[in-house]
């Protein structure tokens, strides 16, 4: 059995309230600017390969009132991290003790990417990371899926996808990988014990 890992939801706690929070002083004001102005719709371009100026660019125009608060937005990326998952890490230790391949298929920018391995040195002890900036696909299209096959030699029914977001999961079920939704982090452990022999 190999194990394919997203990233966010399953290793980090990331959420970009987490920094803004201490940017807004109204609440409204902040839950506006999140779902409005720098929401998951627009986070998402940037996850499949458009560099950061051109989403600002893209934006300012469109929200002139908010300009400070996104250019804030990319350059304080990390500290919308509020945490690692410890009961994560420990699994994927405990993984790779057990000499299971373990491999990463996440959303993430190209441009934040950059350094995150020597800023969280676990992500080295993965057999490989196929970030979704860097290839300018993103979950759920098939083809990124596909790709991480190609990449990491996969076979579909030796391989367990694991993430925290349910169109994720699915579109991996369709293709034929085994699942797991991850809800809550602290059952990671459990969950992946369910496919071990």
């Amino acid at each position: 059995m190999k194990f394919l890992f997203d990233l966010g939801g399953v290793f980090f706690d990331w959420d970009p309230k987490y920094f803004f929070e201490n940017i807004f002083s109204d609440s409204a004001d902040l839950e506006y600017f999140l779902s409005s102005v720098c929401n998951d719709e627009w986070n998402i371009q940037q996850d499949a390969g458009r560099t950061i100026k051109e989403a600002e660019e893209e934006l300012i125009p469109k929200f002139p009132q908010y300009t400070e608060q996104i250019k804030l937005y990319y350059p304080n990326h990390r500290k919308m991290i509020k945490e690692v998952f410890s009961e994560s890490i420990d699994t994927l230790s405990e993984l790779k003790e057990r000499n299971y391949s373990s491999y990463v298929l996440s959303n993430w920018s190209a441009e934040t990417f950059v350094g995150m391995t020597d800023d969280y040195p676990f992500l080295k002890h993965f057999d490989g990371l196929l970030i979704s900036g860097e290839v300018q696909l993103v979950k759920p299209n098939p083809r990124i899926y596909e790709l991480a096959m190609q990449r990491f030699n996969l076979e579909l029914k030796e391989t367990v996808f694991i993430d925290d977001r349910l169109e994720n999961v699915q579109a991996a079920k369709k293709l034929g990988f085994k699942i797991i939704h991850l809800v809550n982090p602290k059952d990671i452990r459990k969950k992946i014990n369910e496919f071990l022999v």
